[in-house]
């Protein structure tokens, strides 16, 4: 064999080698789109690619064979990505398998077949899941009370809350906006799908489909909430059996002993918490804080990211990943959760230590979880009724955004590293 020869077919396997190795595609700073990143994470695992999550690794980062399919999608989406060779896929791997560092990598293999709980009639406000979901190009499905009512929940393995009152008193916008057409519209709404359904009161009805989505969680379900609605999922368990909403609500007095007579052991999350009786007051609990503490300290809202074993704690460490550690703070009917109202079970996430205050919880509930996460849209402070949806075009490296969608890849994982 001549040397040309020798060179030409060195260099062909070098070649060969070289692009037919891994795509590698970083979530620390150098990712030019982490919200989509997540997308190409879940289109992988929709053609059947396995994608490694690479925890605590350059902000997360997702590891998977090449496929020139795969390499097209990050180009179309405009995700930051190298196509690496197999020696270096191994060196990143021993790298994260040592017991020096604080990283593991977790196999996503299952494509979570998605679920939003929301409203069918159109009201003046958006959703940043739906937001995250729509912009990162991952596909879910909306349910509201019919659906869940008549059992189509175990269709479903991810389901997401948002700006929800379960207590049947309509997000305690009456005082406010008693007399708007999409509040009128949305009380009567409401009321027809509970005489449809066979109940006397809204309130009824939302607290039967509180306990069916507390029993699809129960069974194995992942949820997640955000705003109001993961205090007003607990209030309405915890006051089973007890009035709670006054006459401007379901046309009759709330029970006058309301207070002593909640059940905080039918409660996933919260306990101890006081109800707000006051229909005036737009406030369905003290497990919110006070509001006006943070249109005060704009400046120095910021909530901080827990740090846990990538090894050990797996799901925390899924839920936490992120290009950084320190999250703006933002606003909503629920803001914020008091640390004194959380259950002892429950995993604080991120918390604010300027506020003493909890942002962003993880809990488990039978053979389910449930992650909750206060506020309303990440990347604006104080999203107010008739303000226009977030353009997430124009923040495609939101850490607050990538939080929720760290949230719909982890039922992705595979079950044996479930584990904490």
């Amino acid at each position: 064999m001549n040397k040309k020869t020798f060179l030409f077919i060195f260099l062909f396997f070098l070649n060969l080698t070289t692009f037919a190795g891994y795509i590698f595609i970083p979530m620390d700073l150098a990712q030019k789109n982490h919200l989509k990143a997540y997308g190409i994470a879940f289109f992988s695992i929709s053609k059947g690619i396995d994608v490694s999550w690479l925890l605590n690794y350059k902000g997360g980062s997702f590891m998977l064979y090449y496929n020139a399919a795969i390499e097209e999608e990050c180009v179309v989406r405009g995700v930051t990505y190298e196509v690496i060779a197999d020696v270096q896929a191994s060196t990143i791997l021993a790298e994260i398998g040592s017991n020096d560092n604080n990283m593991d990598e977790i196999r996503l293999t299952k494509v979570p077949k998605i679920a939003v709980y929301s409203p069918k009639n159109k009201l003046p406000w958006d959703d940043a899941v739906t937001l995250a979901l729509t912009y990162a190009e991952i596909p879910y499905e909306v349910i509201y009370d019919e659906e869940v009512l008549n059992g189509e929940l175990p269709k479903y393995d991810w389901l997401h809350l948002h700006h929800e009152d379960f207590t049947g008193q309509f997000g305690k916008f009456w005082a406010s906006y008693r007399n708007a057409s999409w509040y009128v519209e949305d009380v009567n709404s409401n009321n027809a799908m509970a005489q449809k359904m066979g109940f006397e009161k809204v309130s009824l009805m939302k607290l039967a489909v509180a306990k069916k989505i507390r029993d699809f969680v129960a069974g194995g379900g992942y949820l997640f909430a955000m705003c109001s609605g993961p205090d007003s999922f607990d209030i309405a368990l915890a006051a089973d059996g007890v009035d709670i909403c006054d006459t401007p609500f379901d046309g009759d007095p709330m029970d006058p002993n309301a207070q002593s007579k909640l059940n905080y052991d039918n409660c996933i999350a919260f306990t101890d918490f006081k109800i707000v009786t006051n229909p005036y007051t737009y406030e369905i609990s003290d497990i919110d804080v006070d509001p006006s503490v943070h249109l005060n300290n704009k400046k120095n809202d910021f909530f901080t990211l827990f740090e846990f074993s990538a090894k050990w704690d797996p799901v925390p460490t899924m839920l936490c990943q992120n290009h950084q550690n320190v999250i703006s703070g933002f606003m909503g009917q629920t803001t914020a959760f008091r640390r004194s109202k959380l259950k002892p079970n429950v995993t604080i996430l991120g918390d604010s230590k300027q506020f003493d205050e909890v942002r962003y919880i993880h809990g488990e509930f039978g053979k389910g979880t449930f992650t909750f996460y206060s506020g309303h849209d990440p990347d604006d402070y104080q999203h107010l009724i008739y303000d226009p949806p977030t353009d997430l075009d124009l923040f495609p490296n939101s850490p607050g955004y990538r939080l929720i969608l760290n949230n719909v890849l982890f039922p992705a994982a595979k079950k044996e590293k479930q584990k904490t």
